[in-house]
C-alpha cells in the first residue's frame, strides 16, 4: 500500500467554509473499479482535514486488490478522530460502498454515528437555481470558476488503474493520484456554493423596502414593490431566477426580491356562505342577520363562488394566505392577494414572513 501525505497552510475562506470546515470535519473520497462492492474493488481514499492552520491530505492507495482492506483500515484510523464527514455524493455511493466493504472484510466501523454533509444531495437542491447542465463535482467547478489539473473522470480512470496492476507505472501512478487529490481538495472550494442554500433557509437580514414603477417591452407599466435583503453569508455569483409574479436577484452581498403591485378590485369571499345572501345588482353578498332591510326579490341565498365584498386598493400576490384578510380575483383562484399598507411595509416581522413565504415557494416548486 502507497500512502502519501501533504501539508498546505489554510488561507481564511470566506464564513461559510470557515464555518462547515473546522477541525471536527473531514472531506473524503474513494476511488473504485465499479459501482457494485462485490463486483469491483476499493484502490484509493483521499482524505483531508484542518489541523492548526494547515490542511492535511493524506492518501491511500491499493497497489494491487489485495491490499484494499489495508486502504480501508488506514482511513477508519484517521476517521475516529472527527464527528463530521464531508462529500461529493457520499452519502448516496462512498458510504455504503464502504459499509459494505468493512462488511466483508469484518472490519470495525461506527459510520452510522457521524453528522454528514453531501455537498452533490445539497446542491441538488439547488437546481432550478443554478441552472446546470448536470451537477457533477467538474460541473459545479466550472460554475464557480475554478480549474483543475486533472481532466479525467473516475471511469476513465478505472482501465488505468487496472493496467497499473499488471505492470506498476509512475505516471499511471501520478493519474490516479491527482485526480484523488484534485477531488478532495476541490471539495473544500465547492463549499461556498451551498450560500445559496443558506438563503433560502433564512440566512439574510431585512434592509429596506421600497415601491417603485416599473415598465415593459410592451410598453405596460405598474408599480412593484422592492425588498432588499443582507446576505447573512456571500454568494459566490450574481444569479437570479423568476417565477410567477416573484423575481430574485442574488448578488455576493445583497438580495432583492421584485413583486408587481395589482392596483384594482378584489373580493373577499366570506367562508360561511350559507348564512348569507347574494345581491346580484350590488354585486356582494349581505348576512342574513342584515337581509330583513332587502326585500326578497332582489337578494338570493348565496353560493361560495358569489359570497364576497368587493374592495378595491394595491395588493401583493401570494400562494399560501400567511396575510389576512386574502383577496381574489375569482373564488378558486390559487394566488390570493393582501393589501399593501403603511404597516405592512414598514414592519420587519411581515416583511420577514413574506419574504419567508416567497423563498420556501420557489424552493419548494423548483421549476
Amino acid at each position: 500500500m502507497k500512502t502519501t501525505h501533504k501539508e498546505q497552510l489554510y488561507i481564511k475562506q470566506d464564513m461559510l467554509t470557515d464555518q462547515l470546515f473546522d477541525g471536527h470535519s473531514i472531506f473524503f473520497d474513494i476511488e473504485t473499479t465499479g459501482f457494485s462492492p462485490k463486483q469491483s474493488s476499493l484502490y484509493m481514499i483521499g482524505c483531508a482535514a484542518r489541523s492548526e492552520g494547515r490542511i492535511c491530505i493524506d492518501q491511500f492507495f491499493a497497489e494491487d486488490p489485495s491490499e484494499e482492506k489495508q486502504v480501508i483500515s488506514a482511513f477508519l484510523d484517521i476517521l475516529r478522530q472527527y464527528d463530521t464527514i464531508i462529500s461529493f455524493n457520499g452519502v448516496g455511493f462512498d458510504i455504503p460502498y464502504l459499509k459494505a466493504k468493512c462488511d466483508f472484510y469484518g472490519l470495525s466501523e461506527n459510520l452510522k454515528d457521524y453528522h454528514y454533509l453531501d455537498i452533490f444531495k445539497s446542491v441538488s437542491e439547488l437546481k432550478f437555481l443554478l441552472k446546470l447542465p448536470n451537477y457533477k463535482q467538474k460541473s459545479i467547478e466550472a460554475f464557480l470558476g475554478i480549474n483543475r489539473e486533472d481532466r479525467q473522470t473516475g471511469g476513465e480512470l478505472i482501465n488505468v488503474y487496472l493496467d497499473y496492476v499488471k505492470n506498476p507505472d509512475e505516471k499511471a501512478y501520478e493519474l490516479l493520484h491527482i485526480h484523488n487529490y484534485e477531488d478532495v481538495i476541490g471539495m473544500i472550494d465547492l463549499l461556498p456554493v451551498l450560500s445559496y442554500l443558506e438563503l433560502f433557509n433564512g440566512q439574510y437580514a431585512i434592509l429596506s423596502t421600497r415601491i417603485d414603477t416599473y415598465h415593459t417591452f410592451t410598453g405596460k407599466t405598474g408599480t412593484e414593490l422592492i425588498i432588499t435583503m443582507a446576505n447573512d453569508y456571500p454568494v459566490p455569483k450574481r444569479i437570479s431566477h423568476k417565477l410567477n409574479d416573484f423575481y430574485l436577484m442574488i448578488s455576493r452581498e445583497r438580495t432583492s426580491i421584485r413583486v408587481p403591485i395589482f392596483e384594482g378590485e378584489l373580493h373577499y369571499f366570506y367562508p360561511d356562505y350559507k348564512n348569507y345572501y347574494y345581491l346580484p345588482k350590488e354585486d356582494m353578498a349581505v348576512h342574513k342577520s342584515v337581509s330583513s332591510y332587502v326585500d326578497k326579490e332582489f337578494r338570493e341565498p348565496a353560493s361560495a363562488a358569489n359570497c364576497y365584498t368587493r374592495k378595491s386598493g394595491s395588493f401583493l400576490p401570494q400562494q399560501r394566505n400567511i396575510m389576512k384578510p386574502e383577496f381574489l380575483k375569482q373564488y378558486k383562484d390559487k394566488t390570493s392577494y393582501f393589501e399593501v399598507t403603511d404597516d405592512f411595509c414598514s414592519s420587519d416581522i411581515m416583511l420577514r414572513r413574506y419574504v419567508d413565504h416567497i423563498l420556501k415557494y420557489m424552493f419548494e416548486t423548483k421549476k
